[in-house]
């Protein structure tokens, strides 16, 4: 095992691999920029070390710096997280020609699955049903409106070296492909450096649903069954779930099986995602790999009892996988809620702020993955996702209610977030049962974001939110006068909420 291991990344993720070397035993060095000096995971690290100005391209994205602090504190190993570096083949092989370990697959695996072109090529040869398309990127648009013709409309032109819905778009014409195909390389090309696009069949109202893998260093592959990633927003995941309520234990099985045989096609080891559309038939189509830990791997540990990011280490290591593929069935259903530094009512335009007051959910079956605290700065150099609630309960109704219990509890005072769009969702009947494609929240946005039409809840809300402000001044005037400082200020920089804030806390309940 590892004596030390660097974390090159921030927030919630740094610290989940901060308690998962805590509990191995191994010490562990954060990195930080000027911006996350206050960060919660530069205070629970053994070390931390300032890497630079608060861009990432001038701190997060410097792999050079990174590996120089691992060798200067004596570090064994850098775990990437994800985002960042995490998915940069130059980055992990940089890792091992300075004499280091990076926790996570091989340069070359990066490199055969990094390029969603390549990952077609090798996921055809390997027998892996794939979506209808091409498996180089395009030329021009005369070329793409050939490709285009022979699959039919609508078809789906994305990024080959991207994710997360850059340099994707939908195009159901002929006569909105040469603009589409400009667009879409524009966009990827601002985003990934790399402006290649492909094309493939667009397939209509499908279930985004991905298997998850570990793979040891001496040839044992297993799948840990799948989850459900439906809940998007501009391809962007907001809430996911595992098991899927459209994947039955023989679908399961033959999604795990592909699974696996992408991996070993790719030479994989350690932990990985392979990403698949599901229709309405149960024919699946393998989309790309993810070669890092998912934002929401916490849902599969829960239901599989297994600490993924633990194993990570432990692969990295050199330990061999000691449990056999039969010894892993689901038990019972997770959900997880990206909470996130967006106004849903403003169109998710993204918060800034201090976190004046932060009220954590807790009780039977309850997880939070956070990388804020009562007074932390929100900003606008890094995502917007402030943390991970994750619930576990026996069945998936539990679950649901189990997580609308939890938003209720959770309280960010000073940014807006995502939380009342959350609760919505968890109240929306087709998400209660479960009826849900990758369509689904674009659809039923409009509905959900729909303001509280109760007059009774609106007017409560417009007073209680009255009185809180005439409080709040009736109460900081004398103090501004013999101090210079408001009651609400005061409070917040000792770390504690002031009265006002739990007051208008409850005052957004009741709205």
């Amino acid at each position: 095992m590892f004596g030390k291991v660097l974390i090159a990344n921030r927030g919630e993720i740094a610290l989940r691999v901060i308690r998962a070397c805590q509990e191995l035993g191994v010490k562990t060095v954060a990195v930080y920029s000027d911006a996350d000096a206050q960060a919660p995971h530069v205070r629970e690290a053994d070390e931390a070390v300032n890497i630079g100005p608060p861009p990432a391209a001038q701190s997060y994205l410097l792999g050079d710096r990174l590996i120089e602090v691992a060798l200067r504190t004596g570090a064994d190993a850098i775990h990437p997280g994800y985002g960042f570096l995490s998915e940069r083949a130059w980055f992990a092989r940089a890792v091992r020609d300075a004499g280091l370990v990076f926790i996570g697959p091989p340069a070359e695996s990066i490199e055969a699955m990094g390029s969603k072109t390549a990952a077609r090529q090798l996921a055809i040869a390997a027998g892996v049903p794939v979506v209808p398309g091409t498996t180089e990127a395009l030329r021009d648009a005369d070329e793409a409106k050939v490709i285009a013709d022979t699959f039919g409309y609508p078809v789906l032109l994305k990024a080959a070296a991207g994710g997360g819905g850059k340099g994707m778009r939908v195009v159901r014409s002929a006569h909105e492909l040469a603009d589409a195909l400009a667009s879409a390389q524009r966009e990827a090309r601002n985003a990934f450096g790399d402006d290649a696009v492909y094309v493939e069949k667009y397939i209509e109202g499908p279930r985004h649903v991905e298997i998850q893998i570990l793979a040891d260093s001496y040839g044992k592959v297993i799948h840990l069954a799948e989850r459900e990633c439906s809940v998007q927003r501009r391809h962007q995941k907001m809430i996911e779930e595992a098991p899927s309520v459209a994947v039955s234990p023989e679908l399961r099985a033959e999604m795990g099986a592909t699974a696996v045989a992408a991996a070993r096609a790719a030479g994989y080891v350690n932990a990985g995602t392979c990403e698949f559309l599901l229709d309405k038939s149960g024919s699946f189509y393998f989309l790309e790999m993810n070669t890092r830990i998912q934002v929401e791997h916490p849902v599969t540990e829960l239901v599989m009892g297994l600490d993924l990011v633990q194993w990570q280490i432990r692969i990295a290591a050199g330990e061999p996988l000691p449990f056999a593929q039969k010894d892993f069935h689901p038990r019972g259903w997770a959900i997880e809620c990206r909470i996130t530094s967006e106004d849903p009512s403003n169109g998710f335009l993204p918060s800034t702020g201090r976190v004046e007051y932060l009220n954590v959910p807790s009780g039977p079956g309850v997880r939070w993955d956070g990388g804020i605290e009562t007074g932390s700065e929100i900003g606008l150099y890094y995502d917007p996702m402030l943390a991970k609630l994750i619930v576990h309960a026996p069945t998936r109704a539990l679950a649901v209610a189990r997580m609308r219990r939890a938003l209720l509890e959770l309280t960010i005072d000073g940014v807006e977030t995502s939380r009342g769009f959350h609760l919505r969702v968890m109240d929306h009947p087709a998400f209660m049962s479960g009826d849900i494609t990758i369509q689904w929240l674009e659809q039923t946005l409009p509905e959900l974001m729909r303001p509280v039409s109760d007059p009774t809840a609106l007017r409560l809300a417009a007073i209680a939110a009255a009185l809180v402000t005439h409080a709040e001044r009736s109460a900081a005037a004398p103090l501004r006068a013999s101090v210079g400082e408001s009651t609400t200020d005061a409070a917040s920089s000792s770390g504690q909420p002031s009265w006002a804030a739990l007051a208008r806390r409850d005052a957004l309940r009741t709205s």
